[in-house]
Protein backbone atom coordinates (compact mmCIF):
# COMPACT_ATOMS: atom_id res chain seq x y z
CA UNK A 1 0.00 0.00 0.00
CA UNK A 2 1.24 3.30 -1.01
CA UNK A 3 2.51 6.01 1.84
CA UNK A 4 1.36 9.70 1.93
CA UNK A 5 4.06 11.97 3.14
CA UNK A 6 2.72 14.75 4.33
CA UNK A 7 5.66 17.75 5.25
CA UNK A 8 5.20 19.80 8.41
CA UNK A 9 2.64 22.53 8.11
CA UNK A 10 2.55 25.09 10.97
CA UNK A 11 -1.33 25.24 10.86
CA UNK A 12 -2.36 22.18 9.21
CA UNK A 13 0.33 19.16 10.24
CA UNK A 14 3.15 20.51 12.49
CA UNK A 15 5.00 17.57 12.71
CA UNK A 16 3.84 16.23 9.25
CA UNK A 17 2.82 12.67 8.93
CA UNK A 18 3.12 9.46 6.91
CA UNK A 19 -0.26 7.58 5.86
CA UNK A 20 -0.88 4.34 4.52
CA UNK A 21 -3.39 5.27 1.31
CA UNK A 22 -5.67 2.65 -0.84
CA UNK A 23 -4.14 3.31 -4.62
CA UNK A 24 -7.58 5.24 -6.30
CA UNK A 25 -8.34 7.38 -3.57
CA UNK A 26 -7.53 11.51 -3.83
CA UNK A 27 -4.78 13.19 -1.70
CA UNK A 28 -7.61 15.24 -0.04
CA UNK A 29 -9.99 12.52 0.70
CA UNK A 30 -6.55 10.52 2.29
CA UNK A 31 -5.90 14.09 4.47
CA UNK A 32 -9.07 14.60 5.47
CA UNK A 33 -9.42 10.98 6.85
CA UNK A 34 -6.57 11.43 8.50
CA UNK A 35 -7.44 14.84 10.84
CA UNK A 36 -5.20 17.31 8.37
CA UNK A 37 -7.81 19.60 7.28
CA UNK A 38 -6.99 20.81 4.35
CA UNK A 39 -9.22 23.37 3.11
CA UNK A 40 -11.60 22.57 0.49
CA UNK A 41 -14.07 24.97 -0.23
CA UNK A 42 -15.78 23.03 -3.06
CA UNK A 43 -16.50 19.82 -1.26
CA UNK A 44 -13.93 18.40 -4.00
CA UNK A 45 -15.16 19.14 -6.74
CA UNK A 46 -12.92 20.88 -8.99
CA UNK A 47 -14.13 24.15 -8.34
CA UNK A 48 -11.58 26.15 -6.64
CA UNK A 49 -7.92 25.74 -5.31
CA UNK A 50 -7.88 25.83 -1.74
CA UNK A 51 -7.04 22.31 -1.43
CA UNK A 52 -3.97 22.98 -3.67
CA UNK A 53 -0.38 20.72 -3.12
CA UNK A 54 2.88 20.86 -3.87
CA UNK A 55 4.05 16.76 -4.95
CA UNK A 56 7.54 16.77 -3.51
CA UNK A 57 7.96 13.26 -4.78
CA UNK A 58 6.22 10.68 -6.91
CA UNK A 59 4.19 13.57 -9.34
CA UNK A 60 4.93 11.43 -12.30
CA UNK A 61 3.43 8.38 -10.77
CA UNK A 62 -0.39 10.15 -10.52
CA UNK A 63 -2.60 10.44 -14.05
CA UNK A 64 -1.99 14.48 -15.45
CA UNK A 65 -4.14 17.08 -14.41
CA UNK A 66 -7.00 17.65 -16.96
CA UNK A 67 -7.78 20.89 -18.68
CA UNK A 68 -10.24 22.06 -15.91
CA UNK A 69 -7.76 21.20 -12.70
CA UNK A 70 -4.59 23.17 -15.08
CA UNK A 71 -7.06 26.44 -15.38
CA UNK A 72 -8.17 26.73 -11.68
CA UNK A 73 -4.24 25.83 -10.71
CA UNK A 74 -3.58 28.68 -13.15
CA UNK A 75 -5.22 30.60 -9.93
CA UNK A 76 -3.65 28.96 -7.47
CA UNK A 77 -0.90 30.90 -4.45
CA UNK A 78 2.20 29.63 -4.85
CA UNK A 79 1.88 27.47 -7.65
CA UNK A 80 4.45 25.36 -9.15
CA UNK A 81 5.19 22.91 -11.57
CA UNK A 82 4.13 20.06 -9.30
CA UNK A 83 1.13 21.50 -8.12
CA UNK A 84 -2.04 20.03 -8.22
CA UNK A 85 -5.51 20.35 -6.67
CA UNK A 86 -5.39 17.43 -3.96
CA UNK A 87 -9.38 16.72 -4.45
CA UNK A 88 -8.03 15.76 -8.23
CA UNK A 89 -4.54 14.48 -7.35
CA UNK A 90 -5.24 10.36 -7.39
CA UNK A 91 -3.09 8.25 -5.52
CA UNK A 92 -1.36 5.43 -7.89
CA UNK A 93 0.91 2.94 -6.47
CA UNK A 94 4.20 5.15 -5.52
CA UNK A 95 4.53 6.63 -2.72
CA UNK A 96 4.15 10.59 -2.49
CA UNK A 97 5.64 13.64 -0.76
CA UNK A 98 3.40 16.11 -0.39
CA UNK A 99 3.60 19.98 1.10
CA UNK A 100 0.59 21.74 1.71
CA UNK A 101 1.31 25.72 0.87
CA UNK A 102 1.31 28.06 3.85
CA UNK A 103 -1.57 30.20 1.83
CA UNK A 104 -4.70 29.88 -0.17
CA UNK A 105 -5.73 31.58 -2.52
CA UNK A 106 -9.09 32.64 -0.14
CA UNK A 107 -6.19 33.67 2.87
CA UNK A 108 -4.16 36.07 0.45
CA UNK A 109 -7.74 37.68 -0.18
CA UNK A 110 -9.05 37.95 3.05
CA UNK A 111 -5.41 39.72 4.06
CA UNK A 112 -4.69 36.45 6.50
Amino acid sequence: MPRLVVLPNENLCPEGAVIEVEPGESVCRALLDNNIDIEHACEMSCACTTCHVIVREGFDSMEEADELEDDYLDMAWGLEPESRLSCQAIVGDEDLVVEIPRYTINMVSENH
